[in-house]
């Protein structure tokens, strides 16, 4: 068969790096068409707080981290321009030295003898370690400078839905929003929190994958250039200061599950602010009264808490990438790699 090239269904982090990694791996390969609903970058990537840390809960998922963080680091070594911000060090609080077993020995986790963040209070029951190895981006603004890259050698094509999935032994078919049916190789799902959306809703019934609320609090006082991250273990909450925005990032975790990511666009609710602030008000009661604003997005969680990417018909040419449990944009450049390997594309090659 003509080669017809390669789909990538979604413009978020994880979709702009399946169509990087193919880019990068296959010089020569068919054409590569980026789908998107919205506009490049503008779901949940838009929204997300881009903290990158070297841990991971299992040890594929740490495998994932050490290669995301590489990934990461070399990328902004070349491109200094990029909106990734590196944190020198960060601080882990928690009642329980287990916590540190999840990161990576890179980090280096050092014992502090109390919190470097003026404001910022160590309950008497918890220890405090530093970190290194960690970074902030504006996943937003990477998410347009990789498509300002890729358009070269890519297509997007933005604002268009996607109505219809099938796949063949002879290719993947899809419909879109225009009335058009695109007639391609193979095709990369990467559709963010948007599992449940028609076209694909059965393919990926089988993965049991759930969305999930995420709430990020925008606390009103100005970070210092001193400042740190803040990693609450316990909690799995963290504060991080944006200091190219002017303010600080409280994320808590929010109990809402089987959210619809095209209904959380009418204002953050009152219980969720007192969510946020009842957390935040044991380690800092001044920082929890200025979370007066903040980002309400969603993302999608698998079975077993790591990321997903699995071939979802017989054929083997519809390939899934997502369901990263809140670390989309941490794990995406690892999550791209694996898809991309799952591809049937010729004569793959690691880059480098």
């Amino acid at each position: 068969m003509t080669a017809r090239g390669t789909a990538v269904i979604g413009a978020g982090i994880i979709g702009s790096l399946v169509a990087h990694e193919i880019v990068s791996r296959l010089p020569a390969a068919g054409s590569v068409t980026v789908l998107e609903r919205d506009s490049v970058g503008g779901g949940a990537s838009r929204r997300s707080a881009g903290l990158q840390l070297p841990r991971g809960g299992t040890e594929r998922i740490r495998e994932m981290a050490r290669t995301s963080g590489e990934f990461y680091r070399k990328l902004v070594e070349n491109r200094p321009s990029l909106p990734i911000y590196p944190l020198p060090e960060a601080s882990v609080v928690s009642a329980s030295r287990q916590a540190l077993t999840a990161y990576l020995p890179e980090a280096e986790p050092t014992p502090l003898p109390a919190l470097p963040n003026p404001g910022v209070r160590l309950p008497a029951d918890a220890g405090i370690w530093r970190i290194d190895g960690c970074s902030q981006a504006d996943v937003y603004g990477l998410c347009l400078a990789l498509a300002r890259d890729l358009r070269r050698r890519v297509s997007y094509r933005e604002g268009i839905r996607v109505t219809g999935l099938e796949s063949s032994e002879d290719g993947v078919l899809i419909g879109l929003s225009t009335g058009e049916r695109l007639a391609v190789d193979q095709a990369v799902l990467a559709p963010g929190p948007w599992v449940h959306a028609p076209a694909w809703r059965d393919l990926l019934a089988p993965l049991g994958i759930r969305v999930k609320k995420i709430v990020a609090l925008h606390v009103e006082q100005v970070p210092a250039e001193r400042d740190r991250a803040i990693i609450f273990s316990d909690e799995d909450a963290f504060l991080i200061p944006l200091v190219d925005r002017g303010h600080w990032l409280f994320s808590y975790t929010c109990p809402d599950w089987d959210v619809d990511p095209d209904r959380l666009f009418d204002g953050l609710p009152a219980e969720n602010l007192r969510q946020a602030r009842q957390c935040l008000r044991r380690y800092s009661p001044s920082l929890a009264e200025d979370c007066r604003s903040g980002r309400l997005f969603c993302d999608a969680y698998s079975r077993n808490g790591e990321p997903q990417v699995a071939r979802l018909d017989d054929a083997g040419r519809i390939v899934f990438a997502g369901a990263a449990n809140g670390s989309g944009y941490r794990l995406a450049p690892a999550i791209a790699a694996e898809a991309v390997e799952e591809l049937q594309l010729p004569e793959v090659r690691s880059v480098g």
